[in-house]
């Protein structure tokens, strides 16, 4: 039998049975339109979590006080480890391949400046840290390189905070009070959106020795460094350690390269959306057994067709060849209109929901088309094996 007879006979099968072809396409279908919108919706998230963390740079590296043996930042719980110093912020600076350093010392305060007041985060950082985070002031100036231990009292108002406070007036040189202390705007940052919830516009920045002060605090918080692109952050990160050592005279603190960072979130992220298409592959799974029972059906109903065919001399293999088609027709067929369902569900809630990050790469929708004639061709073996061992005789008897 030639290829295109075969071919003929499948379709001609598909076609005499519409609504129940339909019916089992429609399984199908739904299955792949089911892990198509998961996974788009999975990999949607994966990438804005990426995106979220490198738009401050994609070679930083964090110190934090505390030493953690299994990574990640100290629990918060009360510690007798030597807190971190702007000495030792200093101290980073002149070590090769570091970019810029900066102590961040953090906490929320209440801001009352043009008859307003505001409760918000304020931010003790050098003038290096617009390179580390990658910010850039939109008028006025950041806060200088003055020595710490004597910085003037300047403060830098985020976007947000400032249109808080002072409207479309301008800032730039009027006072406003931060808890018990009094500072000079000198600048108004450009405004970066938000960061997992943290509105990064509506916060203030002030030296971190004044900070220190304002919070009562030894310590800082962190001690945030860039690193030169392109050179290792391991290899940093372990001449950083090296130095702190020193100074110490024992690890007690956390290194954190963005690298790590974002190489493990990378990793809860894809298990993330592979569980998400593993849901959905339970409606693939439904639709298989779909496909048995419309195939099983079949060869009951073509028993005489089946021993015609064996009795003119069409090998079994062919009989198998056969069913096994239809079978993969059926779930190719269904999962090309589930590629289209997916596709335009994946389209309406980007357009309705364009908060709600959703992204289908090329890479899943070829898979899902192979996991369907997969699934076509596995459900198909049994129907077909038993249509390809009928014996003719016993099959025409039974017509």
């Amino acid at each position: 039998m030639q290829w295109t007879d075969a071919l003929q006979l499948a379709i001609r099968a598909v076609t005499a049975q519409r609504l129940r072809s339909f019916l089992t396409l429609l399984g199908i279908a739904v299955g792949i339109a089911a892990v198509i919108l998961l996974t788009s919706i999975g990999e949607g998230i994966h990438r804005f979590v990426l995106g979220e963390f490198t738009q401050f740079g994609t070679n930083n590296i964090t110190i934090v006080p505390g030493r953690t043996k299994t990574g990640g930042t100290p629990s918060g719980l009360p510690s007798s480890a030597r807190p971190l110093s702007l000495d030792d912020a200093r101290s980073l600076e002149r070590l090769p391949h570091v970019v810029a350093v900066t102590p961040n010392v953090r906490g929320n305060a209440e801001i009352a400046g043009n008859g307003r007041t505001r409760r918000t985060l304020v931010y003790g950082m050098n003038s290096r840290s617009t390179i580390v985070f990658r910010s850039t002031v939109q008028s006025g100036q950041f806060l200088p390189s003055d020595d710490e231990g004597s910085a003037r009292a300047f403060v830098v108002l985020g976007a947000k905070l400032k249109t808080e406070l002072f409207g479309g007036d301008n800032p730039l040189g009027q006072r406003v009070r931060i808890g018990g202390l009094h500072f000079r705007v000198i600048g108004v940052m450009a405004p970066k959106g938000q960061f997992l919830g943290i509105d990064l516009d509506d916060t203030a920045f002030i030296p971190p020795g004044r900070a220190q002060e304002l919070f009562n605090r030894e310590g800082v918080d962190e001690i945030d460094i860039a690193a030169e692109e392109g050179v290792p952050s391991a290899l940093v990160a372990a001449r950083l350690k090296a130095r702190l050592i020193e100074r110490h005279g024992r690890e007690d603190f956390t290194i954190v390269t963005q690298e790590e960072m974002l190489k493990t979130l990378s990793n809860i992220l894809d298990v993330l959306t592979m569980a998400v298409g593993a849901l959905g592959g339970i409606s693939l799974l439904v639709g298989g057994v779909g496909i048995v029972t419309i195939m099983t059906i079949a060869v009951s109903e073509r028993t005489g067709e089946i021993g015609l065919l064996v009795a003119l001399g069409a090998p079994r293999r062919t009989i198998l060849a056969l069913f096994l088609g239809e079978a993969v027709a059926l779930s190719a067929l269904g999962g090309l209109f589930g590629l289209a369902l997916g596709f335009g569900l994946a389209r309406l809630i980007l357009l309705t929901l364009p908060a709600l990050p959703v992204h289908t790469p090329l890479s899943f929708v070829v898979l899902a088309e192979v996991i369907a004639i997969a699934i076509g061709l596995a459900a198909g073996v049994l129907p077909a094996r038993k249509a390809a061992r009928l014996d003719p005789v016993e099959a025409l008897r039974a017509e």
